[in-house]
């Protein structure tokens, strides 16, 4: 099944009913499988009383996010291990590590090409990375080269927008500019550094780019900016008037579920795609909670094929908006994410970034 929704144009087209039998069908199948190849899985379940076959999505059973922090946690032979993905963090904190094979790559990979297809269309821009250069490792990667790597292969002709310093280097962007004159541009980034090492420096330095016509796409914390009483609203308004960039497209994702990432709509919401889904619980008694009630965020995927990530209880605080009725057209849940719940440790990718 996961096959036949990863070769659909429209990565949104499942309905209510059609969508949660393909899910919980998929999903219960992953926990038989990862609870007979993942010992500490097993042991979870079974200390817990857990049946591995759900008969509802809410019932199916999920994993705090913290524990990959915690255990390894892998379902295939450690001479299977084509890479290992590890969260954000700041120096000292343990962080997530993630074990992929290469089919769950591979899985990854085309279902985060069928979700963003979805927004830019097929043409390859010329692509602005606002980041420095950091791929280094090609075996293990965090979350932040993860996510760049991942959106790389929606541009051509990559330009790193910072050097090492995570300074703007002005004339390489001119000749870049130059280059590709008269034609849209594609930038991604994470959040904060976006905010932080493009538009306060170009604030800083009087300096203006005229990126009219382009898309931005940008992932990961808001603490730093939340802090900076700084909202999605001013942060697009603020690239328009800055740039010209009148198409920006924030995302949700986190390592621990590469690949199903819920990308904003031009009506401000996120979006499930066929093959993934979110359950909002109460962070009290963990029931699911209604449209319109705050709670946990609980992300569902069928693509951890490797690791048993496949239903995880995450510390972020969001609300459920609607289902198959966003203006958009798109069917699927649709929601908004508040933050963290308090006291949680901050990891967003765009985060943990520090000089020095």
């Amino acid at each position: 099944m996961i096959e036949q929704l990863l070769t659909q144009d429209n990565p949104y087209r499942l309905e209510k009913e059609r969508k949660t039998s393909i899910l919980l069908h998929e999903l219960n199948q992953l926990t038989c499988f990862h609870s007979e190849n993942c010992h500490p899985y097993q042991q979870i379940l079974h200390k817990t009383g857990t049946d591995p076959s759900a008969s509802k999505l809410e019932d199916v059973p999920f994993l705090p996010v913290q524990l990959f922090k915690m255990l390894p946690l892998y379902s295939i032979p450690q001479e299977e291990h084509y890479k290992v993905l590890t969260s954000s963090g700041t120096t000292g904190q343990q962080v997530s590590q993630i074990f992929i094979d290469q089919a769950t790559a591979q899985l990854q990979s085309r279902a985060l090409n069928v979700i963003v297809r979805d927004f830019l269309g097929t043409q390859r821009l010329p692509m602005i990375i606002v980041d420095t250069d950091i791929m280094k490792n090609r075996m293990k990667f965090s979350a932040r080269t993860a996510g760049t790597i991942g959106f790389s292969q929606f541009g051509r002709n990559h330009f790193y927008l910072l050097d090492s310093e995570m300074n703007i280097d002005w004339e390489k962007l001119r000749l870049f500019l130059e280059k590709h004159e008269g034609q849209p541009k594609l930038l991604f980034g994470f959040t904060f550094i976006i905010w932080e090492y493009l538009l306060q420096a170009s604030r800083r330095s009087g300096k203006t780019i005229d990126l009219s016509g382009s898309v931005l796409i940008h992932g990961g914390g808001w603490k730093k900016l939340q802090e900076q009483a700084v909202d999605n609203e001013t942060f697009k308004r603020l690239l328009y008037e800055y740039f010209g960039i009148g198409r920006v497209y924030n995302y949700y994702g986190m390592v621990e579920q590469v690949g199903s990432i819920f990308m904003e709509c031009d009506a401000g919401h996120l979006h499930t795609p066929d093959f993934a889904d979110v359950l909002i619980r109460n962070p009290e008694t963990l029931k699911p909670a209604v449209i319109g009630e705050t709670g946990l965020i609980q992300v569902l995927s069928i693509l951890p094929k490797s690791y048993p990530g496949h239903s995880l209880l995450t510390e972020d605080v969001g609300v459920l908006l609607g289902e198959d009725d966003c203006p958009c057209g798109r069917h699927g849940k649709y929601f908004h994410v508040h933050g963290r719940i308090p006291r949680a440790e901050p990891r967003g990718c765009s985060d943990s970034f520090s000089k020095g």
